[in-house]
């Protein structure tokens, strides 16, 4: 399997790097969008850098628009923007591919392949649930990143690892990151 892992500039990047991290533990092949705004919030948000920077040396810029999967003839399986900001949503949901993000999205449901989309915000409004939709009618997969409890998480790491399991189980990769509800009511 080969994906395409984009990160944006929304709240929730641990998800995206995560993410990443657990690709390349696991051996699937993968390329990684990183947009300007996704830096900016990494400096915010990402207290241990260095765990998760050695992923990102092979990035590609949303400059990038030349990048391989910018094309449907270049084979990948499925892509995920983890988090996945409005914006991007938006775009993608009205088709304005003006960034390698938009484009390879547009790529990705044009060629009906598995898109993933990680949004991360809240409240959501009207025109944020309409964009969801219309990506959800043509396609797309929308995984909110909205953790369940019932696992009784520790820790933030717990709670991150809940996301990028049901990412991962969306693509159809098996994994334990998150204690899932039959094994919990077993006894």
């Amino acid at each position: 399997m080969k994906v395409l892992v984009a990160i944006t500039g929304a709240s929730g990047i641990i998800y995206g790097l995560r993410l990443i991290e657990v690709l390349a533990e696991i051996g699937v092949e993968h390329s990684i969008i990183v947009s300007k705004a996704a830096k900016k919030v990494m400096e915010y948000e990402v207290e241990d850098f260095i765990r998760y920077s050695r992923f990102l040396k092979n990035s590609f810029s949303e400059d990038d628009i030349d990048a391989p999967f910018s094309s449907g003839s270049y084979k990948m399986d499925a892509m995920v923007i983890a988090p996945c900001s409005m914006k991007t949503l938006a775009c993608i949901a009205n088709g304005i591919a003006d960034n390698l993000i938009t484009r390879s999205a547009d790529v990705f449901l044009k060629e009906k392949r598995k898109l993933i989309l990680v949004p991360r915000e809240t409240p959501l409004n009207a025109v944020h649930l309409e964009n969801m939709l219309k990506l959800a009618k043509i396609g797309a997969t929308i995984l909110p990143a909205m953790p369940g409890f019932y696992s009784k998480p520790k820790s933030i790491d717990d709670i991150v690892n809940f996301i990028v399991g049901k990412i991962l189980d969306s693509l159809g990769i098996e994994n334990n990151l998150y204690r899932r509800w039959g094994a919990m009511c077993q006894k």
